[in-house]
């Protein structure tokens, strides 16, 4: 009756992990992490700006390295304890623009705050991201729409709407962030596709990636990623939504998720196995304001409404495309205005 209720609660325990006299929780699930060892915390970023809250012991080693994959370009480091004092802190050269190194020193028997931001991330200025979903079988020839997002300087990160791989294995997923690193100038924040769901250990994207449902705020504009990979939403993660809607009632609000509550095509049922639930969810979203939905797994472009809500499907990442649409390989680029919400969704074509 929860296909995906395992997944709901694994999502609770995204981002915490301890070892080494050092205990470690990133506010919201906002990264996963990868090491906690030998003076080593690596993570892999899952928003624009997120916290990670570190309790050292007594024993705990002073000397971090601190590693942030999937980071914005120029993001910064600030590191605080819990009176607000600065922690020493020295930059490492940049391996790749998506990847942050720094040494830490951290501060035994105290709690700590290290915030990963980049410096104009509070600000309310326009800025422009894409959106995107299922890349899957593709996944060799990915780099092609990278090269294309690369080819735009003002896309601030990817929005990703699901389906990375097509059997969500570890070494798939392995290889789409290694692909993504070597390839793309800007990080990727997803939610997974029902393809994620194939492998037979269904833990390994949130132990790689990180939530499959989670909620965060750029230059004042809310995003919210839902998991609907098994064609429902699990109660734990509408109860949550439920909050982000309220967070973000008087804000813009744009929301995405793999599997679409409706089909507005219809020519392969596409949509939530309950119709009432789709219905349901949808009103919810219209009632709370929600700027813009954003939707894969139909592997072609559509543009349609949903209660009055802007909603497109950009299933152009790569995999076996539906030809209804003769658009092929593509993204979006969208325009965002945290004052005047949605200016604009532009197509951009691949090939």
């Amino acid at each position: 009756m929860r296909p995906s209720e395992d997944r709901a609660v694994r999502d609770t325990r995204v981002g915490r992990a301890e070892a080494d006299a050092l205990k470690v929780e990133v506010e919201g699930g906002l990264a996963s992490v990868r090491t906690l060892a030998s003076g080593t915390l690596e993570l892999w970023g899952q928003a624009p700006v997120f916290t990670t809250r570190v309790t050292a012991a007594a024993d705990a080693r002073t000397d971090w390295l601190f590693t942030v994959h999937n980071a914005m370009p120029g993001a910064e480091l600030v590191a605080v304890d819990g009176a607000g004092s600065p922690l020493d802190v020295v930059a490492l050269p940049d391996a790749h623009p998506t990847v942050k190194a720094w040494r830490v020193a951290l501060r035994p028997g105290t709690d700590m705050r290290l915030t990963v931001a980049p410096p104009d991330w509070d600000t309310r200025e326009p800025f422009r991201f894409a959106a995107l979903a299922d890349v899957q079988e593709a996944l060799s020839k990915v780099g092609d729409v990278y090269a294309k997002l690369n080819q735009d300087p003002s896309l601030r990160f990817i929005f990703f709407a699901g389906d990375l791989t097509e059997f969500g294995t570890r070494e798939q997923l392995e290889e789409f962030q290694q692909r993504l690193e070597a390839d793309s100038r800007i990080p990727l924040y997803a939610t997974l596709g029902n393809h994620e769901t194939f492998t037979d250990d269904a833990r390994e994207y949130q132990r790689l990636v990180g939530r499959a449902s989670q909620h965060f705020t750029f230059h004042g504009v809310h995003f919210s990623l839902v998991d609907s990979g098994s064609s429902t939403v699990d109660p734990l993660v509408e109860e949550a939504l439920d909050g982000w809607l309220e967070e973000a009632r008087d804000a813009v609000h744009v929301v995405a998720m793999h599997i679409p509550p409706l089909d507005p095509i219809g020519v392969r049922g596409g949509g939530f196995a309950v119709r009432n639930e789709a219905a349901g969810l949808v009103g919810k979203m219209a009632r709370a304001g929600v700027d813009l939905t954003l939707y894969g797994h139909i592997h072609s472009y559509y543009s349609f409404s949903n209660a009055g809500i802007p909603a497109f499907i950009s299933g152009g990442g790569g995999a076996i495309p539906e030809r209804f649409d003769g658009v092929g390989r593509h993204f979006l680029a969208v325009d965002v205005d945290p004052s005047a919400g949605v200016r604009e969704v532009g197509l951009v074509r691949v090939d």
